[in-house]
C-alpha cells in the first residue's frame, strides 16, 4: 500500500468540503498560535456541533492539531502535513509522461 498516496488522498478528501476548506484556510491564516474553537465558530458562523464534525474530519486527516488549554481547545493547521500533501501533488512536476496508445487492429 502506498502510504503517501493514502495520506494525500485522505487530506484532499477532507479539504473537499467547502466548510472544511474554509476552516483550514482560516487556521493557516491564524499561524502558529492557532485559534480556539469558539473563535473559529465566530469567523465561520458554523453551529458548534457542525464545527465539531468538520474539525474531527480535519484532525483525522492529519491536517489540524488540537491542544486543550484548560477549558479551551486550540486548533492549529499542521503545516508539515500541508507541505507533504502539496509535495505529493507536485513532486513529479514536469518530468514528462510516456504516451501509451493502443492502436485499433
Amino acid at each position: 500500500m502506498d502510504t503517501e498516496r493514502t495520506t494525500a488522498a485522505r487530506a484532499l478528501a477532507a479539504l473537499g468540503h467547502e466548510a472544511r476548506l474554509d476552516i483550514f484556510r482560516l487556521l493557516v491564516r491564524a499561524g502558529a498560535d492557532g485559534l480556539i474553537v469558539g473563535d473559529i465558530a465566530g469567523h465561520t458562523g458554523l453551529a458548534a456541533s457542525t464545527l465539531a464534525h468538520h474539525l474531527r474530519a480535519l484532525v483525522a486527516a492529519g491536517l489540524v492539531t488540537q491542544e486543550r488549554r484548560g477549558r479551551e481547545i486550540v486548533c492549529r493547521a499542521d503545516y508539515a502535513a500541508m507541505d507533504r500533501t502539496l509535495e505529493y501533488l507536485t513532486g513529479e512536476c514536469c518530468m514528462g509522461v510516456e504516451l501509451v496508445r493502443r492502436d485499433a487492429a
